[in-house]
């Protein structure tokens, strides 16, 4: 028997935007919000990423207050009465505070707590309910990440980024256990980088931090297969099951059911477990 034994969770994507490049419009009230995170749940998810602002490339930027209204009611309701744990997609500081407020158990930031009071936000976050971060790597901006992105070494370029930005955790007072790794596809990658880092997953294990994996529906499919977006569920289920191979904790995907079908076949061959 392989004794190389695959643990993974399904976070469902929950964009509760007008914008997001492949649901966006589509669960931005709070009642259809949380008919999709019923769906989600019922389909295996483990958690729900609920974020209120797209990150994609050239997307416009939402107020602080615009951002609080559209995510705090859904994280609320979800909290309310669905069994699963929520994580809240964001950079903002006072954002991370009202939606720990409202039962957030996860504060995930593409920006790796880097705006302003974010990192004393989530630290008093951890410390008062033992709330998890994740920290992603992006190169740039949002708006401008995927103009020219270029790096010296991109694994070690990105371990070097984790390495401070857990660094400036601790010192603020978040314990490194509690602390979750997002290499950021798609971020500030161009599509050979992207491949690369999935290839290449294997060599963050030495920073002993679960990895989170978002790939879903993402241009890097998309350039292989010349599929839309709509399109890419099969390619997103591939590169999901690769990247638990490969070592990631959390799989953040639109396609809760058919990506926890696909990686529990898989799970089940490798651990021996039938």
């Amino acid at each position: 028997m392989n004794d190389f034994k695959p643990r993974f969770e399904v976070m469902g994507i929950l964009n509760v935007t007008p914008d997001s490049f492949s649901d966006g419009g589509q669960y931005n009230d709070t009642e259809r919000a949380l008919e999709r995170a019923r769906v989600m749940v019922e389909n295996g998810a483990d958690w729900l990423d609920v974020g209120g602002e797209s990150t994609r490339p050239g997307a416009d930027a939402v107020s602080e207050q615009e951002e609080l209204e559209r995510v705090v009611p859904v994280i609320e309701a979800i909290a309310r009465e669905l069994p699963v744990k929520i994580s809240v997609d964001t950079s903002k500081a006072n954002v991370m505070r009202a939606a720990v407020a409202a039962g957030a158990h996860m504060i995930n930031d593409v920006r790796a707590l880097r705006e302003p009071d974010a990192l004393t936000a989530a630290a008093e976050a951890f410390k008062a309910r033992q709330v998890r971060v994740c920290l992603m790597h992006m190169q740039g901006q949002p708006r401008t990440m995927q103009e020219h992105p270029e790096y010296d070494d991109l694994v070690g370029d990105i371990k070097d980024f984790f390495n401070e930005r857990m660094r400036a955790c601790e010192a603020a007072g978040i314990a490194r256990s509690h602390i979750y790794l997002d290499p950021g596809f798609g971020f500030g990658k161009t599509v050979r980088h992207n491949y690369e880092l999935l290839q290449r997953l294997p060599a963050f294990r030495d920073l002993d931090r679960p990895l989170l994996i978002g790939i879903s529906r993402k241009s890097m499919l998309g350039h292989v297969t010349g599929r839309a977006v709509t399109e890419r569920m099969p390619a997103s289920i591939a590169a999901a099951t690769i990247a638990m191979l490969k070592g990631a904790a959390i799989l953040r995907v639109h396609d809760v059911a058919e990506t926890r079908d696909a990686v529990q076949v898989v799970t089940t061959m490798l651990n021996g477990e039938y």
